[in-house]
């Protein structure tokens, strides 16, 4: 009796490592399948994003390839560690394309794409993640609203710092009635998004005499 027990709880459980052994092979067959189609699919998704902030015919590097690690800095809001995209044209850098979290929204976190010409001044911002109250919140979104175009060309010599705030707190930037805190957060954000470029352009304005092996990090910020 024993003996045959054990027999059949060795036919079970060699029938699972059996089922276990095929499924794991099925998954990793499936996973090399899609892999590349996935991974070209979120490329050109990034890419129609990043053209979003910068004309594709400003720049002809591969800008998915030529990044800078950011390491969490105060005035991204990133807390942990990032990348920013290099945009260039013949080798020399046009635009840095950052990414900026504020977060003060009224629901949470906020997270912008923000890209700086070489001079300081801003290319383009979109908000491409957010969890604001629907309605009140849509109009951070490019989709919805042109709200966010109000920063295009905006820089730190073309309004001074006191002015990077809502018209209601004194500052130069318009909003919607009855929604304050999601715009006074969208525009602080971009705001230190703009110092932190000028406290590090340096480093994010390397030019390059071959084609980039790896990352440059930027270690931390300069003092503002």
């Amino acid at each position: 009796m024993a003996e045959t027990v054990l027999k059949h709880a060795t036919k079970t459980a060699l029938t699972l490592v059996a089922f276990a052994f095929t499924f794991t092979l099925l998954m990793t067959v499936v996973y090399q399948i899609t892999k590349e189609p996935i991974a070209k699919s979120e490329a050109a998704a990034r890419i129609a994003l990043f053209q979003q902030v910068i004309a594709h015919d400003r720049y002809d590097n591969a800008v998915l390839q030529d990044t800078i690690s950011i390491a969490p800095s105060a005035l991204l809001g990133n807390k942990k560690p990032t990348i920013a995209n290099i945009a260039r044209m013949n080798a020399e850098p046009v635009a840095v394309i950052l990414e900026a979290v504020a977060h003060d929204g009224y629901s949470g976190d906020i997270t912008l794409l923000v890209a700086v010409n070489a001079d300081g001044s801003l290319s383009g911002v979109r908000v491409i993640k957010h969890t604001e109250t629907p309605g009140l919140g849509d109009y951070i979104d490019i989709a919805k609203s042109t709200w966010i175009k109000l920063f295009d060309n905006q820089s730190l010599i073309k309004t001074s710092d006191a002015n990077w705030a809502v018209k209601k707190d004194g500052g130069a930037f318009d909003y919607m009635a009855g929604a304050t805190i999601t715009p006074r957060a969208v525009v602080k954000a971009v705001h230190k998004a703009l110092q932190y470029f000028e406290a590090n352009k340096t480093t994010l304005l390397q030019v390059i005499e071959t084609e980039k092996v790896a990352p440059t990090e930027v270690k931390q910020d300069e003092s503002i």
